[in-house]
């Protein structure tokens, strides 16, 4: 069995955000040279994801806005105000762990005949929920 490692570096300017990196997963599945097995996609970093959808403006939008209303930035330190406990330790980031955990850490792509085996509209996006610094993804390819 063969595999190949790359680490990307993304820096979402904003505090929040998706980034479609479908095209450098393809490109790391190329330079590995696999044409069956699996690729590994995933954030390395607590307060940003990876996932699978489709490439619509309006619903990166409503995802962005979901979130928001799930875990608000501006929630504050005080518990008993409804603000996130990990705030007090002087972040202000709980609720970009929040978002994370339900937006996901990974995805995992089978490879068919060297290509990604995606659904219809399927792409493979980041999600930035405390940015304006470089994190890594990491892509593993496994397979023969």
């Amino acid at each position: 069995m063969k595999n190949h490692r790359k680490v990307l570096t993304l820096h979402v300017a904003g505090r929040t955000g998706f980034v479609n990196i479908t095209e450098d997963v393809a490109a790391a599945v190329r330079e590995s040279g696999i044409q069956e097995g699996l690729c590994l996609v995933n954030s390395m970093h607590i307060t940003s994801s990876v996932f699978i959808n489709d490439e619509e403006s309006g619903l990166k939008q409503d995802y962005l806005r979901w979130l928001e209303q799930l875990a608000p930035f501006n929630a504050g330190n005080d518990p008993a105000q409804g603000g996130y406990l990990h705030n007090r330790t002087g972040e202000d980031n709980g609720d970009a762990h929040h978002k994370r955990q339900v937006m996901g850490r990974e995805v995992v792509i089978a490879i068919t005949e060297g290509h990604l085996d995606f659904g219809t509209w399927e792409q493979v996006f980041y999600g930035e929920f405390d940015g304006r610094r470089d994190k890594r993804i990491l892509i593993k390819v496994i397979g023969e």
